[in-house]
This record gives structure tokens, sequence and C-alpha cells, in this order.
């Protein structure tokens, strides 16, 4: 089995009135992947690798990137019913759930809903609970300078990202999926006030993954997360900031895989 960026096409599906972009790529148990707040762009490394042992479908949520947005998107809860008619569209079962930051949010909001589609759950830095006592990084006050040196640890890494010119269609994208995040988090900040209350529901394995050295959803967030779901566990990745699949792509494959294994 080959898998290569040329394979990762775009495709488009109607999901309760929506045309959902989505890039699919691989073989193997299907693995959806919900990304962060601003989106994702491009084929990316991590992508490859994880496509190599699986079916890896990456759509762009309602209202970000190359999906457009819905008249019905007022909250994040409106997102998890999305993906529940998402994965019913496309008729998978026992899929590998992958969410990071905002998709790490939707992911729990999927779980505690219904998880009959799901085999496993992977959280990276997830947003949508609080620690007490813990600021997350404010992405709505902040530059995009500012949130990109928060979202390293390797601060090289964060100036080879600014220096990538953000103008034409990129720089619309980008308006376009800060207006979506603040659409569903701003209010209250990336937090869902009842969220705890139901973490108790999600019944698959569940992975909890986070970078030592988050400074946008700090670390201590993590036990809020693995003290509510039944049986989730913990990993930490050291040297890593809020973005593990980028910056510590062995350490982050490693953990998955063997956690998508055992599940």
């Amino acid at each position: 089995m080959t898998s290569t960026a040329s394979a990762a096409t775009r495709r488009r599906l109607e999901v309760a009135g929506c045309t959902v972009s989505y890039r699919r790529a691989g073989s193997g148990p299907p693995l959806l992947y919900l990304h962060g707040g601003f989106g994702v762009t491009g084929w990316l490394p991590w992508m490859e690798r994880l496509a190599a042992t699986h079916d890896l479908i990456v759509p762009d949520h309602p209202g970000w990137g190359s999906s457009p947005m819905p008249s019905w998107l007022d909250n994040i809860h409106d997102l998890a019913y999305f993906y529940l008619e998402f994965l019913n569209a496309l008729g998978l079962e026992r899929v590998h759930v992958v969410g990071h930051s905002l998709g790490g949010w939707i992911a729990c909001e999927v779980g505690v809903r219904n998880t009959s589609r799901l085999a496993t759950m992977t959280l990276v830095a997830p947003a949508g609970l609080r620690a007490p006592g813990v600021q997350k990084f404010d992405i709505f006050l902040a530059t995009r300078e500012a949130t990109i040196r928060a979202a390293y640890h390797d601060q090289a890494l964060a100036t080879a990202a600014l220096a990538q010119p953000l103008e034409g269609e990129a720089l619309d994208v980008d308006l376009q999926n800060r207006f979506a995040t603040a659409r569903v988090g701003w209010q209250p900040r990336l937090y869902d006030p009842h969220l705890h209350k139901w973490l108790q529901r999600i019944d698959v394995p569940v992975l909890v993954l986070w970078g030592a050295d988050d400074r946008i959803v700090p670390l201590a967030h993590s036990t809020e997360f693995t003290s509510r779901i039944p049986g989730a566990r913990a990993a930490v990745i050291p040297n890593c900031g809020h973005i593990p699949q980028i910056e510590q792509l062995d350490a982050f494959a490693e953990h998955l895989t063997r956690f998508v294994a055992a599940g």
C-alpha cells in the first residue's frame, strides 16, 4: 500500500446542508482527524505518516478552509452533531478519532453524545474545559506572531512558520478560520461549562496526549480530562508545545499508533 500527497485528493460531501471538503488517503482502519481552530493547509508530513497505516480522513470543519459556513452553525454542539452525521454519511464503523485543540473539544462533544461508530479517541491538547487557577492563552486577543510563538517550544519552528507569507487566498482562509473559531469559542473562551458533567459518558478507550511545554492550553488541563473520562490514559511529550504532530512527529506517531493498535 502506498500513500502519496497526490492520493490525498480533495473530496466533497453534502451533509446536513453543508458541502464539506475533506482529504482522504491511505488504507486500513479509518482514522478521522479533527483539526484545531486555525485549520489545516496542504498535505503535511504527519498526515503522510498516519496514512501509511490508516484510512486517514481530514475534513475542513463547516465554516473553515474549503467548507462553507452553514447557516446552522452557532456553537460547538452543532459541530458535534454534524460529525455524527458525517460518520453516518460515509458509513464508517470503528473509527479512530483524533482531535487536536478545538478538534479535541469537538471529539469530546461527539463522544458524550454517541460513541457507537467510534473505536478509540485521542485528544491532543484539547480545549473545552478549565483547570482551576490556570489560564489558557487568549488566541482572540493575541497577535498572529504571539500566537505562533506560544504554539511552539522550539522557537526556530515558530520563526520558520512566521516566515511563510500570509497573503492572497491564504490570508482569506486565515481570516475565515479565525471568524469560525470565534463563532463557536468566543464566549466563554474555548470552554463548555456543561461538558465536564457528561465526559463520563465516553465509553471507548481514550488517550490524552499533551506537549509538556504547551503555552496555548497548558498541561495542567490534562488532569481535567483524564479524571473525568473513565479509563482515560495520559501521555506527555517532552520538549513540545501545542502542536505535537509537527514539533515532535516521531513521538506523536509512536504514542498514537501504539494506542490505536491496542484499541
